[in-house]
């Protein structure tokens, strides 16, 4: 999907991002450091143009440190898919993330999820990273982008956030939306996640 603009505006492509937070960043508390995330990403070629409800959510996995602070985000991007995850890792590193452990804690985690409906690298690469065995999912990352984040459709902490600003969004392999999606995963692990006041400035 591109976002048509006024005639001297570059056209703009759709992305939705996860937020995630468990230790404190310059810009203070795990909330305090998404709300601070997201005003530096909405500049220039890069907009903020939803931002779901705050969430408290368990460490994932279980006992890896405290826990998130987790979020959604749609984004309007005149940059590319890969340009558009190299600014994410900017802000990341800006705020302190030390890419260190796999799953380990950290003071901001920006997830590219999805770019409108492409399909990275392609769509074989695509269910071979979605098919992944949970006990590979620890030792294995990709080498280069995969999009949809496929990870996704497994996580309540990415789809609770994600349904409040993109519920009809549809996966372009499964065809199922945010909304069946979080539809299907165990009401248990759902109700882990918890919605909690945003900063005052968001």
């Amino acid at each position: 999907m591109t976002v048509s603009l006024m005639k001297d505006q570059p056209p703009m492509d759709v992305a939705l991002i996860a937020l995630g937070a468990n230790l404190p960043s310059h810009a203070g508390t795990p909330a305090q450091t998404l709300a601070a995330a997201l005003a530096q990403l909405d500049h220039g070629l890069v907009r903020v143009a939803a931002v779901s409800c705050f969430y408290e959510t368990p460490c994932f996995p279980v006992g890896a440190g405290p826990d998130y602070v987790n979020a959604a985000a749609v984004l309007h991007s005149a940059l590319s898919a890969d340009a558009l995850l190299a600014r994410l890792h900017e802000i990341e590193a800006e705020f302190g993330r030390a890419r260190l452990t796999r799953w380990g804690m950290r003071t901001l985690d920006l997830d590219l999820l999805a770019f409108g409906a492409q399909v990275l690298p392609d769509r074989a690469a695509q269910v071979a990273w979605m098919e992944l065995p949970a006990d590979a999912q620890r030792l294995r990352a990709p080498n280069q982008l995969v999009l949809p984040h496929p990870r996704l459709q497994d996580r309540a902490f990415v789809l609770v956030p994600l349904a409040d600003v993109a519920a009809d969004w549809v996966h372009p392999i499964t065809q199922r939306s945010v909304a069946h999606m979080l539809a299907a995963l165990d009401p248990a692990d759902v109700a882990q996640v918890r919605a909690i006041p945003r900063p005052p400035t968001l």
